[in-house]
């Protein structure tokens, strides 16, 4: 061989041997990112709280009365299993035990009991019963991967079902989501949701993980989304059995037939008030939007109380007597 030939062959192998570190390093790089954001035991809600970068210190005073306010109610255990054998819990606040309930799904890293804090407030005072619902791999519930709207959408007809099973044919459900909560709703809208459920309401949800995802890693981690995305995306089909963006919201909505009000704030970096917009631009059924200005992640209640509950207000009015 040649001096030449020897020379282009040094050059080749560092070539090979630097492409190959690379792919090790991002497929590295990917495992911890899925590890972090999709298993239960390294999901760490002070993470998702400090990614959100909403202000909770100046709202603890009001949160922490309407939580002794909220609890102080009568309330119960319920518990149940998905179709996949996890054992699921949700709190359940009967409340004058009337003919209209709420069903409400909580953001990532949270759980029921968290979420709907001053809401509770708000549909107590109008006559609701609550199901505040731990999701899969949150609060009391089972389950090690976080379904992120896919498998919790699935779970969610299992509550309809014993909400209606508890209260008769004749009950009146509303479903409330928050976050990956509102993702949850809005995927459960493109499935064959029973005559009992008359609204859903969906507060800053995304369009799909793969979204939420790339936005986070674009603008929190200043990374590409290639190839971390496609070897994540990988990790969860064989871990979780789906696809990040295999249910995505704003497809779901195209087949929706129950009527859907959208709240967004227009200061949410988490989840860009952009997806609000595209869901809206898609949803085939009755439906109503809301942008509170100002507002961050999850903040739309507590910036502009008045707006929301008028537009709650506005919204049932028009689905349920």
């Amino acid at each position: 061989m040649t001096e030449m030939g020897m020379y282009m062959n040094r050059i080749i192998a560092g070539i090979v041997l630097a492409a190959g570190t690379l792919a090790v390093a991002e497929t590295a790089v990917s495992v911890y990112f899925y590890r972090r954001t999709m298993k239960r035991s390294k999901a760490k809600k002070e993470r998702t709280i400090k990614m959100a970068g909403t202000d909770w210190d100046q709202y603890m005073d009001v949160i922490h009365q309407k939580k002794e306010q909220m609890m102080s109610q009568e309330h119960e255990d319920i518990y149940q299993h998905s179709k996949d054998d996890l054992k699921l819990h949700a709190t359940y606040f009967p409340g004058n035990r009337g003919k209209k309930m709420v069903i409400c799904f909580h953001g990532y890293t949270s759980q029921g009991t968290s979420d709907y804090i001053g809401l509770s407030s708000y549909y107590m005072s109008h006559g609701y019963q609550m199901l505040l619902v731990d999701e899969r791999a949150h609060g009391e519930s089972e389950g090690e991967y976080i379904g992120f709207g896919y498998r919790d959408r699935i779970d969610a007809m299992g509550w309809i079902d014993w909400a209606i099973k508890t209260n008769g044919e004749d009950i009146e459900l509303l479903l409330h989501g928050m976050s990956m909560g509102g993702a949850t709703v809005l995927m459960a809208s493109g499935l064959a949701l029973p005559k009992q459920v008359k609204g859903i309401i969906s507060d800053c949800g995304f369009t799909s993980p793969k979204y939420v995802f790339t936005h986070v890693l674009h603008t929190m981690y200043h990374m590409p989304a290639f190839p971390m995305m496609q070897i994540t995306d990988f990790l969860n089909r064989t871990f979780s059995g789906f696809g990040l963006d295999q249910c995505n919201s704003a497809r779901e909505v195209r087949k929706a037939k129950v009527p859907i009000l959208l709240i967004h704030g227009d200061a949410d970096h988490f989840v860009p008030c952009s997806m609000c917009h595209e869901i809206y631009d898609n949803c085939a059924s009755p439906k109503m939007k809301l942008i509170v200005k100002g507002a961050a992640h999850a903040e739309s209640y507590y910036k502009d109380t008045a707006a929301y509950e008028k537009a709650l207000d506005d919204f049932i009015g028009g689905v349920i007597l």
